[in-house]
């Protein structure tokens, strides 16, 4: 398998992390699943799962950052943690799953919630401004027109840099006009989205592993 730098480059296992933690802002807007609405999502210490079996966007820019993730449910407690910071002008994703592991000391019990959106072909998931904090990613990837080790400030692809957002200092970015990925499976910390319309989304809390995305 060819591995390019530039133009319809495919690279098997992508290694690096590019892909939006997309289903993440269902939590938040599970009664609008079928209209459009700005979301963030994060959970206090944790990492959730994602799972899609396509994602093609456009305008695509990644960069790398430090998240501060609370590590108690009063918010007290806090730590840093290193991400990949990955964003797109607008993004459809197909068969999309999110996942989220909790543990409940008082009861000692683990509680797992489900979410899915995008399972019809003609209906995706669709975003805008997407922004998503990485911790890991598996997937088969191909980019058109990249450009790999551009300065932050210079990237000219992919939505602005949030404001108050903790980039690395003196980092840099790599960017194309085209990213499509297939059979993605990540961990992430964090997501944002200008606009998010979730079809045909489903939730369910239980108690079963399995539930689990991967």
């Amino acid at each position: 398998m060819e591995s390019q730098v530039r133009g319809g480059t495919r690279w098997k296992r992508f290694a690096v992390v590019m892909v939006p933690s997309v289903a993440a802002a269902a939590a938040v807007g599970v009664g609008l699943a079928q209209g459009a609405l700005a979301a963030s999502f994060s959970v206090s210490g944790q990492q959730f799962k994602v799972t899609a079996e396509e994602l093609h966007g456009k305008g695509f820019a990644q960069y790398g950052g430090i998240d501060t993730v609370y590590t108690s449910t009063a918010g007290d407690k806090k730590t840093q943690v290193p991400v990949a910071i990955s964003s797109f002008d607008t993004a459809t994703i197909n068969k999309m799953c999110q996942s989220v592991k909790t543990e409940i000391p008082l009861i000692g019990k683990t509680i797992y919630l489900r979410l899915e959106a995008g399972n019809d072909p003609k209906k995706p998931v669709a975003a805008e401004k997407l922004y998503i904090d990485v911790a890991q990613l598996d997937a088969d990837a191909e980019f058109e027109d990249i450009d790999i080790g551009v300065a932050v400030k210079d990237k000219t692809r992919g939505p602005d840099v949030k404001q108050g957002e903790n980039v690395l200092p003196g980092g840099f970015a790599q960017q194309a006009k085209k990213a499509d990925l297939y059979g993605v499976k990540q961990t992430a910390w964090a997501t944002t989205a200008g606009t998010f319309k979730l079809s045909g989304l489903s939730m369910r809390l239980g108690t079963n592993p399995d539930m689990e995305c991967y």
